[in-house]
């Protein structure tokens, strides 16, 4: 509302002016100096972020969101896990929601939670004692560490309602080829091993066009059949796919993207390192080290 205020000026009022007054007619309302009641200034509800140029439009604004980030590159939290919004990004190739599905996404997963290689270029006694598989990705950052000859990508995804969401296909994109790095081997493990081997979809990033094979896993000798595509997930049956992408020949940077449909729609979700294409690098011929608990040091493998 606003408030309209007038300074008038009092002065006593002379004798030739009254009579002038008395004979003069009275002003009818439509001369009179009062305004008129404001009426509305807007249609429908006015919130308190909006502009003066939002206010005087009734358009709608902007476009509609087409889908949701996957990786794991959610935004990223870095015991090297993601959720559906970073790290990575979405399609949805029909309107109406979004993405149905979440993602959650860690690249730094260990055989056997003890078994992995990374890549340093730093001498072994500027390199720390090796983590455990829960820190690793904050230790491998530390010491911009590359995964040395397999990256293992654990992605587990489940549906936002009931409504059962089908995952039609995966896919690998290699967007660069590089020599090996010339860095220093440093491995996670000293001697460990386990009896379980879970089912995985095994890529060779060697290949002209590498593509993600089903691989059966093994638990104490039992069978643990590989997921095959198409397969169903909701909001209470999720799946975890585990991508076991392996190199000799290159230092590779590539990324996965996992189809889905969901009644009439379909769509492309991207899986990456936060936004950034997953790193593996060949280790043949690089030197080797362990670390020695006993004695607190790295020491080159015969």
């Amino acid at each position: 509302a606003v408030l309209a205020v007038t300074a008038v000026q009092v002065r006593p009022t002379t004798d030739d002016e009254r009579k002038e007054a008395a004979s003069s007619p009275a002003p009818s309302s439509a001369a009179s100096g009062s305004a008129p009641a404001a009426g509305p200034t807007a249609r429908g509800e006015l919130k308190k972020d909006d502009t003066t140029k939002e206010r005087a439009s009734a358009s709608p604004r902007g476009g509609e969101r087409r889908g949701d980030g996957a990786s794991a590159s959610a935004s990223p939290k870095r015991d090297g896990s993601g959720t559906g919004g970073s790290g990575g990004g979405g399609r949805d190739d029909k309107p109406g929601g979004g993405t149905p599905l979440t993602l959650s996404t860690r690249s730094h997963v260990w055989e056997n939670r003890c078994d992995h290689r990374y890549l340093i270029d730093r001498p072994p006694s500027q390199v720390a004692p090796p983590p455990v598989e829960q820190d690793a990705a904050a230790w491998a950052s530390a010491h911009g560490a590359v995964h040395g000859g397999t990256t293992n990508v654990e992605v587990t995804v489940k549906g936002r309602s009931e409504s059962a969401v089908v995952l039609q296909d995966l896919h690998v994109r290699v967007v660069g080829r590089r020599a090996p790095l010339p860095w220093s081997s440093f491995a996670m493990e000293n001697g460990c091993g386990g009896s379980l081997t879970p089912r995985a979809f095994s890529v060779d990033l060697d290949a002209d066009r590498p593509l993600p094979i089903p691989t059966d896993g093994s638990d104490a000798g039992e069978p643990i059949p590989a997921v095959r595509f198409p397969y169903r997930v909701s909001a209470t049956d999720p799946e975890v796919l585990l991508v076991n992408a392996r190199t000799s020949g290159c230092d590779c940077s590539w990324y996965l993207e996992l189809d889905w449909t969901s009644g009439d729609r379909e769509g492309t979700i991207r899986i990456d390192d936060h936004g950034a294409p997953f790193r593996t690098s060949g280790v043949k011929g690089r030197p080797e080290y362990g670390y020695q608990y006993d004695e607190g040091v790295w020491r080159r493998n015969d």
